[in-house]
């Protein structure tokens, strides 16, 4: 199909050219989060417009096929799929008259915007195609609420890391490498990965997925400052053998990487041997390496592993102090200005295994309340946290406000008495204006129901994508 636009879309929206009331010329549809999922959170952050308008928008009508041929091709799809093609003269024009007849209105990336707020307008632009904006709600939904959740959620981990970095730390500006993206292997495919790894690095510099740097570049012309360092992973540990894996260690530490930063995941077999007997063993390597080696705990619940279990009988000392304070034991550090305990620069520690924001906050806490700094530790943050989620995770809709038939405008809805309000659209012609609070916008129903309003200056809604073009 050469990523076709026109079967970019849900069986159910073929027919819906011919279900509006007759003398439909104009639709005015908003993309919307309606509702949070999220225990605190009543707001999504937006993002990946600019990848859609240039991905699947500018990409219209690049094909070899002549519009006749591209049209029959559609025609015997539908006759194949459906049973019958019904008219498809509709599409015919589309095809033929070569740009999509399409003005898009938003809000910035990265805006913060409200839950019932408004992020996205649109409407056709010639009264031909009044079906055309509904019928890219199913490839614009499937693009777009992806990227804004992960960006939102990425969000919250940034301020997290930030509240705890200014209470705790001398380095707040470590933050920017302390959420490390580790998603890509779980993510579902090869765009969800950059969309949500692009989402992710909106709000910090470290990432293992390297589809998302090179994403950032080509849509967004984000420059190439972002970065990850070299890491072992368990085949490399184990392929010399239990026997020979202080060896291993010391040749990844003196050799392979005799300087910078090498992350090592170290629970292959035991990681109490590991920081207890090896590092010890290699401290004066390790102190004489211009660089930090990084310990990678990789099971057991995140926050005793690195904060340690509280004494419940069965534990053993070192499980209670946990890795944080048993590297403290061994490689000292400083106590910063603030009275919290940072290790020495040449050891750290990372871990990246089923850590969530809820784990990420009690393992801040508790480091917090044993007189750690916070950026003692940097958080691998993975599928789990990006991609168990869903489009009602932050209630992302694209929903039809207003039609205009023959010349008359009518403001539209739907507001189902089986909801709890959920699903309540917006009623009208819209805009977004600037307020105090609500992280600085709130949605307007234009009183007069006029253009002249939603053209007013105070309409952050601005134009970025108009018959055919990108003005972003």
């Amino acid at each position: 199909m050469n990523n076709r636009l026109i079967y970019m879309k849900d069986f159910y929206k073929v027919g819906h050219v011919h279900q509006y009331p007759e003398g439909t010329e104009l639709i005015f549809s908003n993309f919307t989060p309606r509702k949070s999922k999220m225990d605190g959170v009543n707001h999504s952050v937006f993002f990946g417009l600019k990848y859609f308008i240039k991905k699947y928008l500018m990409g219209y009508m690049k094909s070899s096929l002549t519009c006749g041929e591209e049209a029959n091709m559609y025609e015997f799809f539908l006759n194949k799929t459906l049973g019958s093609s019904g008219n498809i003269l509709h599409m015919r024009k589309l095809l033929e008259l070569g740009y999509l007849p399409l003005a898009i209105y938003a809000l910035p990336e990265k805006s913060v915007v409200p839950c019932g707020v408004p992020a996205l307008v649109m409407h056709n632009t010639h009264p031909d195609f009044y079906w055309l904006p509904n019928m890219l709600e199913t490839i614009l939904s499937c693009t777009l609420w992806g990227p804004c959740t992960s960006a939102t959620i990425a969000r919250e981990y940034r301020v997290l890391l930030d509240k705890f970095a200014e209470e705790t730390s001398s380095c707040p500006g470590f933050v920017d490498y302390q959420g490390h993206d580790f998603s890509m292997r779980g993510m579902f495919g090869l765009e969800a990965a950059e969309l949500s790894g692009s989402a992710h690095l909106q709000y910090f510099k470290g990432t293992d997925t390297i589809p998302a740097i090179l994403f950032n570049k080509e849509y967004y012309n984000i420059p190439l400052d972002i970065s990850s360092v070299p890491a072992t992973e368990h085949s490399v540990m184990s392929a010399g053998g239990r026997d020979n894996e202080f060896e291993t260690y010391k040749r990844l530490i003196t050799e392979v990487y005799p300087s910078g930063i090498v992350s090592i995941v170290s629970d292959t077999w035991n990681l109490w041997e590991v920081i207890t007997d090896y590092l010890p063993r290699l401290k004066p390597e390790i102190m004489a390496r211009q660089g930090k080696v990084v310990i990678r705990p990789d099971s057991g619940d995140p926050a005793d592993i690195i904060c340690g279990a509280y004494q419940n009988g069965r534990m053993t000392d070192l499980e209670c102090k946990g890795v944080i304070e048993l590297l403290w034991d061994i490689f000292g550090g400083t106590v910063n200005d603030k009275g919290f305990r940072e290790l020495d620069p040449h050891i750290g520690c990372i871990y990246g295994d089923s850590i969530t924001f809820d784990r990420a906050r009690d393992i801040l806490r508790r480091l917090k309340l044993k007189g750690f700094s916070s950026t003692n530790v940097v958080f691998g943050i993975g599928s789990y946290t990006y991609q168990y989620n869903t489009r009602d995770t932050l209630g992302w809709a694209m929903k039809s406000t207003y039609a205009e038939i023959k010349g008359q405008g009518y403001p539209i809805t739907k507001d189902p008495v089986t909801d709890d309000g959920t699903k309540k659209s917006h009623s009208g012609l819209l805009k977004v204006v600037k307020v105090e609070g609500s992280h600085g916008y709130t949605y307007k129903v234009l009183e007069n129901q006029t253009w002249t309003e939603f053209y007013e200056k105070d309409n952050e809604l601005k134009l970025v994508f108009n018959n055919g073009k990108i003005l972003i």
